[in-house]
């Protein structure tokens, strides 16, 4: 038989999971507008019944508050988290696709059609008056005009790459804080849900990192109950949180965590011709690694991962993006041998047509190969016009000879149209352009009858203000043609810059100062002469431009849906997980009534216990 007072310990516990209730509730209220904060609910239950011995069997014990829990659904947060990683990948792009159109955008006066028109413009009257210094210095200076356009251009496609480096280290950065601040959060939730606890705002916490960190690089979560090997039935209340990213790396183990090291390249092992120096290259460390501790205790990073997600992504696409154009081969089983002056050569043969154009080429003129899988240093190369270049490696940083019969590549396959790609594209007008223009002016002769010089070079960079000979540029010794051209050191020739009369303006030697047969090719070479992607010289701009534009059109598209995507399933995890202050009013409003109610079979009970203790004497 159950004790006299059963019916006011039921009441008690009704009174006691209906205040558990209220709490709750008062504190999802007070956090409808905390960001990352889950609405929590409290999960009851009937006690079990006891046995009474009579005929109606068993009587209940009232109810019993298990949990106060989060109300979150995994699925949503996969799917938000997923979305985020596709967006800030898009996001990413679409901000410097749009900063590159904006670089090349032609204004009517400063931009490359409107200085190419001016340029043809000038031409024209250098033909009307071919004898005079005045048009031919406007000439020259209309020509100057166009090499300081792609000078700026140059300029501020690096200065973009520049600050996108900058931005990749930000996001390893983040990367690396987040983990640290997940595991020391696992440590602090085990330690509550060891003692039957659950550890909700702490739970809140972690997932706000954990979106965070969705937006950087795409990530796969994954959480176990640790059990205890010795008494695998008992319930430790500890779990087991990984976090995984870029598909294959795992960030986080529960305590242990893991940092993205961002290192920056050697000024002499650049992978690219026009990369700005200092570039970063990702390696996986300890939690352990600090600043200057050796870098080659640490593991690569794969940038050329397609699994990486994220802004780190987009990042990299847009710093790497070399439209899948990187230098690639194989080393003949005989392509390794010893040189008369002790250095070590590489042959490597290429497949790839734009390999074999000097006009498409990358490659820096010292930087680093990979062969098989060692890094190794080169000083400088040659081609032989054909598919067999020679690398001569820097002897200072052998440490073991290259392997014959390997594969090599120097960077990676990226197949974006980065600002790499964009490089190519101006590098290799300017190359054909100049050819073509210098091929024509040296063959030409002035209004003098002296010979011709040649108009577009580069300048070395040096402190004397060297310029390449147009020897140096056509030299056949060692194919290069003019690779040593880019947007970065185009310019006119000094002897033009100083003498504009020694313009080639003759076709025939014998004829009159006034004689402008030269220039007449020129004009049919610019208007005729399918230079740059089978379009005449003036068309570069528009070949480029369609390209970026298009880039930024697609990106701008795939923002704006992941954008909505992101609103849709943002919404749907709130209508789950979020507070609803209506819902919340009514919950109020319930749990308050079955407090009362408790209360009020409190106080029904108390009379009956007076009645029965002191009037009948029991």
């Amino acid at each position: 038989m159950v004790s006299q007072f059963f019916g006011l310990n039921i009441a008690a516990s009704g009174l006691r999971t209906s205040n558990a209730a209220l709490n709750t509730t008062a504190n999802n209220i007070s956090n409808a507008n905390t960001d990352g904060y889950t609405r929590q609910r409290v999960y009851q239950e009937a006690n079990n019944a006891l046995r009474v011995f009579a005929t109606y069997g068993c009587a209940g014990a009232g109810v019993d508050a298990i949990a106060i829990e989060r109300v979150r659904d995994s699925f949503y947060d996969a799917k938000y988290r997923n979305n985020e990683t596709l967006l800030g990948n898009v996001k990413q792009k679409n901000y410097y696709n749009g900063l590159i159109e904006e670089y090349l955008d032609d204004d009517g006066s400063t931009g490359f059609s409107a200085l190419f028109n001016k340029m043809e413009a000038a031409l024209e009257s250098v033909k009307t008056a071919a004898g005079t210094t005045e048009t031919k210095s406007t000439y020259v200076s209309s020509l100057k005009s166009l090499t300081e356009y792609f000078n700026n251009i140059y300029n501020s496609l690096q200065n973009e790459q520049a600050d996108i480096n900058a931005e990749i280290k930000l996001c390893a950065d983040r990367v690396s804080a987040i983990a640290q601040e997940v595991a020391s959060i696992n440590k602090q939730i085990n330690i509550i849900e060891m003692t039957g606890t659950t550890a909700n705002e702490l739970r809140d916490k972690r997932d706000v990192l954990v979106d965070e960190l969705s937006k950087i690089i795409s990530i796969e979560t994954r959480e176990t109950p640790i059990v205890d090997e010795t008494q695998p039935d008992r319930e430790t209340g500890a779990t087991r949180f990984q976090i995984w990213v870029a598909g294959a790396y795992e960030l986080v183990d529960t305590y242990e965590y893991k940092k993205m090291i961002c290192v920056s390249r050697d000024d002499d092992g650049a992978t690219n011709q026009n990369d700005i120096k200092g570039l970063f290259d990702i390696k996986w460390g300890s939690s352990s690694y600090k600043d200057g501790d050796n870098v080659k205790e640490l593991s690569d990073f794969a940038l050329d991962s397609q699994l990486i997600g994220g802004e780190l992504q987009g990042l990299l696409a847009m710093r790497d993006g070399n439209n899948g154009q990187y230098f690639h081969g194989n080393v003949p089983n005989d392509g390794v041998y010893q040189r008369t002056d002790g250095t070590w050569a590489v042959t490597v043969k290429v497949d790839a047509s734009y390999l074999k154009d000097m006009t498409k080429s990358t490659l820096p003129a010292d930087g680093t190969i990979k062969i098989g899988a060692k890094t190794y240093k080169y000083d400088t190369w040659e081609y032989d016009g054909d598919s067999t270049y020679t690398f001569i490696i820097d002897d200072t940083t052998l440490t073991s000879i290259p392997d014959a019969g390997k594969t090599v590549k120097i960077g990676y396959y990226n197949s974006y149209q980065g600002i790499p790609y964009y490089m190519q594209q101006m590098n290799e007008w300017i190359r054909q352009f100049s050819d073509q223009m210098n091929q024509i002016m040296v063959n030409g002769y002035t209004s003098d009858s002296l010979d011709g010089v040649y108009v577009l070079t580069g300048s070395m960079g040096n402190e004397y203000g060297s310029e390449y000979s147009y020897e140096q540029l056509t030299s056949l010794s060692e194919n290069k043609g003019y690779y040593n051209l880019c947007g970065g050191n185009f310019t006119v020739s000094a002897v033009l810059l100083d003498d504009s009369n020694r313009l080639a303006t003759k076709a025939d030697i014998t004829e009159g100062e006034s004689e402008f047969g030269n220039l007449t090719k020129l004009q049919d070479m610019l208007k005729t002469e399918k230079i740059f992607r089978g379009a005449s010289s003036g068309e570069f701009l528009t070949k480029v431009l369609a390209d970026v534009a298009l880039n930024k059109s697609n990106s701008q598209v795939l923002e704006d849906t992941y954008t909505s995507l992101e609103n849709t399933i943002g919404n749907q995890r709130l209508s789950d997980s979020g507070v609803d202050e209506d819902e919340e009013a009514a919950n109020l409003v319930k749990y308050q009534n079955a407090y009362t109610l408790s209360s009020k079979m409190i106080q029904t009970l108390t009379e009956i216990y007076d009645r029965l203790i002191l009037q009948t004497g029991v």
